[in-house]
């Protein structure tokens, strides 16, 4: 028997493919036990109490966040450590981030964490920082948009990405649809980012 266990545990170290095939099921059933209950979980499949989708104008703020790789020096969740709550507020809450196709996580902060950002500073605070964060904030080594302010968002896209994340589950009405072109017609790109950053983590009622 001793023998029989030794030649079965040499084949799967010993043979690549046997070692690949333990590898892959291991890594199945740990992501099964991982992921599955998370499907299950209203916590995160349900949105937190007052938040709603974003608006026509605030996905395409969010599209041009994207779009401009803000993602890369600011993170969307705060973690629940005190020193994190302390400086940013209350920790984020995966209900939060029902709507978000893909959602804005992060993991590298080399600029503050915007979870909590919407209402902390006003319009033109949010205007002046975008076209020169170094008027605001000298020591910011952020990059300036001022382009954001000359290009104007493309009305004619909006309804088809409403239409397309309605596919996903984000529940916009026709009635959605159908006004997103008056919604964002005639706004500047800046417009639109401003609009979606004044948003974030304003809209649940956990805090």
């Amino acid at each position: 028997m001793t023998d029989k266990k030794k030649f079965s545990h040499e084949t799967v170290e010993r043979k690549v493919s046997w070692l690949g095939v333990w590898i892959a099921g291991v890594i199945a059933i740990g992501g099964l036990v991982e992921i599955v209950p998370l499907y299950l979980s209203n916590e995160v499949t349900k949105p937190a109490p007052g938040v709603k989708p974003y608006t026509a104008l605030a996905l395409e703020g969010r599209d041009i966040y994207l779009r401009e790789g803000c993602y890369n020096c600011h993170s969307q969740m705060i973690r629940p450590l005190r020193a994190e709550t302390e400086r940013y507020g209350h920790y984020s809450l995966a209900g939060e981030s029902v709507y978000d196709h893909p959602f804005q996580f992060g993991s590298k902060r080399t600029g503050p964490d915007l979870a909590r950002v919407g209402g902390r500073y006003g319009d033109d605070w949010q205007r002046a920082h975008l076209m020169n964060p170094r008027d605001v904030v000298p020591e910011s080594n952020m990059p300036a948009y001022p382009w954001l302010a000359e290009a104007v968002v493309d009305e004619h896209g909006t309804a088809g990405k409403m239409r397309a994340l309605r596919k996903v589950g984000v529940p916009y009405t026709d009635a959605d649809i159908d006004g997103a072109a008056d919604a964002v017609r005639g706004k500047t790109e800046l417009d639109a980012l401003v609009f979606y950053l004044q948003g974030l983590g304003t809209a649940s009622a956990n805090w």
